[in-house]
This record gives structure tokens, C-alpha cells and sequence, in this order.
């Protein structure tokens, strides 16, 4: 099996390499690779390489700097992604594409299912969903896991520029109000390896079915909750005080629940998710 990993040097990517390994030969690309502002050079990226599986790691996650560069998220979110999934449609390859909480407006009152209505409240998440549109449009086989939260022990990311403040300061003010899972990339990348494997056994038999699946943590936690843990667990005396997302205003909304259920991910792949705790404390162990 040959597997074509965009987006290689990212939180997720970098573990995706080392757990996509036993499955076959894994051809990992970075941004300087695969820039997936080339839309030609990215179509013949997928031609050359002919992979049975293309596993896409890149995106545009600025979230903020989303509103004013609307253009350039659309074009990696949707437009690249689009290239992908009629490239896989051509190679009968499938595409395993990652999603976010952020297509949700987060006013309901329970975790998300993977089918309820979608209202993104800013751009990137707009760009999100145009991107899963595409792929369920191309007629290709694919598989869009959408996450939340996602901390790594690499890059940038709320765990590490937590431990970086908290060090730092004596307080920190922390929203209170926005609940969701923290999810582990290397969790991410683990369960991509299973996912990848059991839908190229269901592909060979004939039984592979496209879908939507949450894959996040287990549990749920605000902001808040989520700096608490880290500072407790690293035993920092920096005070974590709760606010409220009106005294913390940036250029994008954000939403209030970005809960997923995983219920669906469970039945279809047999994965029972850690919590976010459990995975938390692996990471901090493994920035030691």
C-alpha cells in the first residue's frame, strides 16, 4: 500500500509519518513539498506519486487571521481539498481528510452529531465545510474525521503556550464559557492507522461505505478546565482565573459547545477513545 501523508511537518502530520508506517510505503510531504496554494502542481503531485491512500494533514488553521485572508483559507481548505478528492476519485484511492467542531455554531445543547445541521460562525470554519463538500461532491472514497482542540508536544498549541505562560506569570485569565475534548494528535494519528487499515480491508471486500466520524478525546472541559489540568499537573503556581469569552473578544467567533460525539467512530472502526486526561498527562510526560 502506498500512502500520500500532505502536511507531513504539521502536530498531526509528524505523528501521522511514524504511525502510518506498518500499513505500506508512506511518502510524507511538507508545506514546501506540497504547498497547497499550487493547485496544478498539487494535482501533479497525486499523478505522479499514484497512492492508494492519500491522507491529508494540511490546512489553513489560522483562525483569526481567517477573517481578513478569507481568500487563502478557501483555497487551501476547499479548493486544494477539491484536487484531492477528484485525483482520488481517478486513482481509486481514498482520502482521509481532517475536519473541525468549528462547522458547528455550537448552540446546541449536547455533543454534536455528525449529521446535524452545520451554521459555521466564522471563516475557517466556512472553509472547513466547503472542504467536506467537495469531497462527499467528487464521488471519491473518503473518510472526513472531524476533531477539536488539538494539542502535541510539537508546535504551536494551548498546552504548550499555557506551559510557557504560566511559568512566566502569576495569574493567567482563561475563557470559562466554550466547552469541548482536547484531543492528542498522536491519538489522532493512532486512530487514522486503524481507520486506514480496517477501510482498505473494507474497500477489498466490497463493503466500504464513505462517511463523517467525530474523532476526539474522551470527556469535555472548558478553556478553563483544560489550563487548570495542565498547570496542576506540572505543579506550576500560576493562578488560572475563569472569564467569560466577552472579556476575551478576537476577530472570529468561536463556538460555545464544540462537543462531538464518537459514538458513530465506536460502532463503525471498534475504537473506544481515551479521555483527555489520560492523553494530556502522556504528552506532558513525553515534554519532560
Amino acid at each position: 500500500m502506498k500512502i500520500l501523508l500532505l502536511g507531513g511537518n504539521g502536530q498531526v502530520g509528524w505523528e501521522l509519518a511514524r504511525t502510518l508506517l506498518p500499513l505500506g510505503e508512506v511518502v510524507g510531504l511538507n508545506r514546501e513539498q506540497a504547498d497547497l496554494t499550487d493547485l496544478e502542481k498539487l494535482r501533479q503531485i497525486v499523478q505522479t506519486i499514484r497512492p492508494d491512500v492519500i491522507v491529508n494533514a494540511a490546512a489553513y488553521t489560522a483562525v483569526d487571521k481567517a477573517e481578513t485572508e478569507r481568500n487563502l483559507a478557501f483555497l487551501i481548505n476547499a479548493q486544494a481539498v477539491e484536487i484531492l478528492a477528484q485525483e482520488a476519485k481517478k486513482l481509486n484511492a481514498l482520502l482521509i481528510h481532517y475536519s473541525t467542531d468549528y462547522v458547528f455554531d455550537g448552540t446546541k445543547n449536547a455533543p454534536y452529531f455528525e449529521n446535524d445541521a452545520t451554521n459555521p460562525l466564522n471563516v475557517y470554519g466556512e472553509s472547513k465545510l466547503a472542504g467536506e463538500l467537495a469531497i462527499q461532491a467528487s464521488g471519491a472514497d473518503y473518510l472526513i474525521c472531524r476533531t477539536t482542540w488539538v494539542f502535541a508536544s510539537r508546535g504551536q498549541n494551548f498546552v504548550k503556550s499555557i506551559l510557557r505562560l504560566a511559568a512566566e506569570r502569576e495569574e493567567l485569565n482563561i475563557v470559562a464559557d466554550q466547552i469541548g475534548a482536547p484531543t492528542w494528535a498522536r491519538l489522532i494519528a493512532e486512530s487514522t492507522a486503524h481507520i486506514v487499515r480496517q477501510a482498505q480491508h473494507e474497500r477489498g471486500a466490497k463493503t466500504f461505505v464513505s462517511g463523517i466520524f467525530n474523532l476526539t478525546s474522551a470527556g469535555e472541559t472548558s478553556w478553563h478546565g483544560f489550563a487548570e489540568k495542565i498547570v496542576k499537573l506540572v505543579q506550576l503556581t500560576c493562578a488560572i482565573k475563569p472569564i467569560p469569552t466577552s472579556e476575551y473578544p478576537t476577530p472570529a467567533k468561536r463556538p460555545a459547545n464544540s462537543r462531538l460525539s464518537t459514538e458513530r467512530l465506536t460502532q463503525r472502526f471498534g475504537l473506544t477513545m481515551p479521555t483527555w486526561e489520560d492523553t494530556l498527562k502522556l504528552c506532558l510526560e513525553e515534554l519532560k
